[in-house]
């Protein structure tokens, strides 16, 4: 009994101290895996940011992505290829248009629908087209979205699809070439709305998130900060263009154009633009239309249907130090006046070429963009206070701004949907004005704006229609009455005020 006691005992021993070789050969030979769970992430808070009273508040993305994605839209615009024509005989037409109407205008062509054999128009899935995507942003609970010109020039068809997938047509309620806006409208009501903030009161280095849908990826959130404000990168071709961008370093890319800037606390800061790059590709620097410019340009196109922007009527400069010692100026910053253009609102006012404008309303002006951006703001006829600084002397100068023809008026609102194609201002022609030019009468292209016109012809701003297909015109409600009634190829024939001449401009309604 006892040899069995000391034998069972020994084999013992022999076990344990086998089990601890054997452990301590696998855990020194790296063999033995120790998984941990942590149930909480003491950095989870580390990341702090301040807010606008200067207190430490944790940084969290989350929330403001929450409040905004449902907001922001993908947009697909199509534009249609024109298909092949008949040759139409042609016999008491300008020869440029010999392509365009057969005896006596008829039959007329319509641009984009193909010939076929049957003698029915294909679909319009059928045809040749481009297809360019975007962003937009929904501004208002009924269904209007604010997205880039540049998204929707030219399109045939502008389908939005919403953040549930939900899709609809769209419709151009306006646009803005000069600031790269259009608003459009979807029939919808109770719709998830970004509400717009104050964008002067961004400052560089705040947090911001840009949300689109940027290279066929829906719905996407990127951070980073805004990285300057008051750019000007001379991206829009438009004769009036006004650049006043921020400048962020959160990620853009194409398809983000129209998408939103918000800041932390989901409001709109800007409309996302366009990116710095050799690429064609994030490179660092994206660019978005400030919220205050944006909140204007809609209100405008809404209440009048096209943009009412006042004019200073200065030709302005940016300083550096280079131009201030040639000027021997004694101050560096500021827009410095060049000179003054003719009907001035600001030489009326009493600005002087040399005057340097140093704020505009009690904001600080350090770009000619910033007072671009600024002036763009207000409507012909309203006043801006504005500080100069003349021969080292601050002074404060009120005026009043006019628009583009060196008055105060406003355009009127027309609604009906022709001049939306067409995409015009026509007023008509002033009895002295029709005296001086020997003719009867005729109607006045105040202003030309993406439609029919900019896309067809090279009709410029001041063209006077005097014959619509060959048939005299008196008045806007006229040349509206035949045009209503037409469809299919329309020539007005005109002159210019200022060079010589007949003209002559074709398209298909």
């Amino acid at each position: 009994m006892k040899n069995n006691l000391i034998f069972s005992a020994l084999v013992a021993l022999m076990v344990s101290l086998s089990s601890i070789g054997i452990y301590s050969f696998y855990h020194n030979h790296g063999k033995v895996v120790k998984v941990e769970h942590i149930s909480g992430t003491p950095s989870a808070s580390a990341v702090y940011t301040l807010n606008n009273n200067g207190d430490p508040i944790p940084l969290d993305f989350n929330e403001p992505a929450k409040k905004v994605i449902d907001g922001v839209v993908h947009i697909k615009s199509t534009h249609l290829y024109a298909g092949n024509r008949r040759n139409f005989q042609f016999r008491n037409t300008p020869n440029p248009f010999r392509d365009f109407f057969g005896d006596s205008f008829q039959p007329f062509f319509r641009p984009g629908i193909p010939d076929n054999d049957s003698g029915q128009n294909p679909r319009n899935d059928q045809m040749p087209g481009r297809v360019g995507t975007g962003s937009g942003v929904i501004i208002s609970a009924d269904g209007y979205i604010v997205t880039n010109n540049h998204v929707v020039a030219e399109a045939d068809d502008i389908e939005v699809t919403l953040y549930d997938n939900r899709t609809y047509k769209a419709k151009v309620i306006g646009t803005d070439p000069s600031t790269d806006l259009a608003l459009l409208q979807i029939k919808e009501k109770d719709l998830p709305v970004v509400p717009l903030v104050d964008s002067d009161q961004t400052h560089i280095g705040q947090w911001v998130l840009a949300v689109g849908n940027p290279m066929g990826l829906n719905s996407t959130v990127t951070a980073g900060i805004i990285s300057a404000k008051g750019r000007n990168i001379n991206i829009l071709r438009d004769k009036y263009a006004v650049e006043d961008f921020i400048q962020t370093d959160a990620a853009i890319n194409p398809g983000n154009s129209g998408g939103a800037l918000v800041n932390l606390q989901g409001g709109l800061v800007g409309i996302n633009t366009a990116i710095a790059s050799t690429t064609g590709s994030f490179a660092g620097y994206g660019f978005a239309i400030p919220a205050n410019i944006v909140n204007k340009v809609i209100e405008d196109l809404v209440e009048y249907g096209s943009v009412q922007r006042g004019v200073l009527g200065v030709m302005i400069r940016n300083l550096d130090g280079n131009f201030v010692k040639e000027k021997g100026l004694l101050v560096s910053k500021g827009v410095y006046v060049d000179s003054l253009l003719g009907n001035s609102a600001a030489a009326i006012a009493g600005i002087k070429p040399g005057d340097i404008i140093v704020a505009v309303n009690g904001q600080s002006i350090l770009t000619s963009a910033a007072l671009q951006g600024m002036i763009a703001r207000y409507r012909p006829g309203e006043k801006v206070n504005l500080k100069i600084n003349r021969d080292a002397k601050e002074m404060d100068i009120k005026v009043v701004l006019n628009n583009r023809e060196g008055n105060t008026e406003l355009s009127s609102k027309d609604d009906r949907a022709i001049l939306k194609v067409l995409g015009a201002d026509l007023e008509d022609l002033k009895p002295e004005t029709a005296s001086k030019l020997e003719i009867t009468g005729g109607v006045l292209v105040k202003k030309i704006y993406p439609g029919k016109l900019s896309k067809h012809t090279q009709m410029r701003d001041g063209f006077i229609i005097t014959k619509i297909n060959g048939k005299q015109v008196s008045s806007v409600e006229d040349l509206l009455e035949r045009l209503e009634k037409r469809e299919g190829g329309i020539m007005l024939e005109g002159v210019y005020s200022d060079i010589p001449g007949v003209y002559y401009y074709a398209f298909g309604l």
